[in-house]
């Protein structure tokens, strides 16, 4: 074992040991992310929801860790029952089989705050961000259920329904205070007829949450899936993503043991690069071959320049041009009539009157015993450049 690699030995045992005496001294920190995992206790984890959600549906709720596709391809004779997502991606075939069970007496409960636009257009309503000052409180629009309120005051998403068509039906509101001491009210649970069945949206996913469970006094979860019927639900917590197995997975779902191993990585990555550094051989600058064929377009673009033979250079161009549209547009350029203007009119979308002007400038250019001059050759090249745009 040489010195240098003693020393950098040492030097990582230290940084790993002065590590260990920080991470001991840590307190503990909150985690406040919003994970919407069913096994994370973190404030914003669903551990809570999925441990009552048996309960809650009247044992009838089956947890499916499938995508929706992949489940009703097996359960394509299913009867009407309930689907309940809770702030995930969902792929547009899914999309479809769910849609084509709403259709047919099913019911939706989806918690989220992104919606992909073509649902949002198929089902007739829009969402936008609300920036609140201060918190506010989650009400149920049903008279008996007023008293089910619930206040948000941690990081709330501040999501809305900006338009709803009009046979949509306004379960819930977000009520806050603005600074003149008057109430804003914005629609955040709606109920939207589909087929035979309908879709419950809720904008506020954190209404599910450890946190917002623990400190709801009044029910309100409860009371928002009051309004499924009391049937089967299937709960659609993973969409095909396979648990992982990996003999690392314990050390990276720990953020100390992770921040341990990426070091131990990143120290291992700079001893191999300054040794590799030190060791290797200088290799030689190896010249890349130099491209000449642009050199060449130019020495004889300032041939036919220097020669004056503008009507030669414009019938190269009127070629080049000609080639281009056969390769990329497959139009016939055979005759240059109006059925070849119009052509290439509707598959460039240029204005007629330019096409027209550039087919007879080529036409100008092809034709051996016209005249041509080099105001002749700067326009044509001009127009042509622009249709090929």
């Amino acid at each position: 074992m040489n010195k240098t690699f003693k020393i950098y030995a040492v030097v990582f045992i230290i940084i790993l040991i002065v590590m260990g005496i920080f991470e001991m001294n840590k307190k503990p920190v909150l985690d406040w992310r919003k994970n919407f995992d069913t096994e994370k206790k973190t404030p914003f984890g669903l551990y809570i929801f999925d441990q009552e959600s048996t309960v809650l549906f009247n044992k009838k709720l089956e947890k499916v860790r499938v995508s929706p596709y992949s489940y009703y391809q097996k359960n394509h004779q299913k009867k009407p029952h309930n689907i309940l997502i809770i702030q995930k991606n969902i792929d547009e075939v899914s999309w479809q089989n769910m849609m084509s069970q709403v259709s047919e007496g099913s019911d939706v409960m989806w918690f989220t705050t992104e919606v992909p636009r073509k649902i949002r257009d198929t089902l007739g309503f829009r969402f936008k961000s609300v920036s609140f000052d201060e918190n506010y409180y989650l009400q149920l629009t049903d008279k008996k259920l007023a008293d089910k309120r619930l206040f948000i005051d941690k990081l709330p998403d501040n999501q809305g329904f900006s338009f709803i068509k009009k046979d949509i039906e306004i379960l819930g509101k977000t009520l806050h205070k603005t600074k003149n001491n008057e109430t804003s009210v914005q629609a955040d649970f709606v109920k939207i007829n589909f087929g035979k069945g309908h879709f419950y949206i809720h904008s506020e996913p954190l209404v599910l949450t450890n946190y917002y469970i623990l400190n709801s006094k009044n029910r309100y979860m409860e009371s928002v899936f009051s309004y499924l019927p009391d049937r089967e639900t299937v709960w659609f917590i993973e969409t095909d993503t396979p648990l992982s197995m990996s003999p690392m997975r314990f050390i990276l779902s720990n953020p100390p043991l992770r921040y341990a191993w990426y070091l131990l990585l990143a120290g291992l990555a700079i001893f191999v690069f300054f040794n590799a550094k030190r060791k290797q051989r200088i290799v030689p600058v190896t010249e890349p071959l130099k491209n000449t064929s642009l050199d060449f377009i130019k020495s004889i673009g300032n041939l036919y320049l220097q020669e004056g033979d503008f009507h030669e250079m414009m019938a190269k161009k009127a070629q080049y041009f000609l080639n281009k549209i056969r390769m990329d547009l497959l139009i016939d350029t055979q005759n240059l009539d109006e059925s070849f203007i119009n052509k290439l009119h509707l598959k460039t979308g240029k204005k007629i009157e330019l096409i027209k002007e550039a087919v007879e400038l080529v036409k100008k250019g092809q034709d051996p015993y016209a005249s041509v001059m080099k105001e002749d050759l700067i326009r044509m090249n001009k127009l042509l450049d622009d249709i090929l745009k």
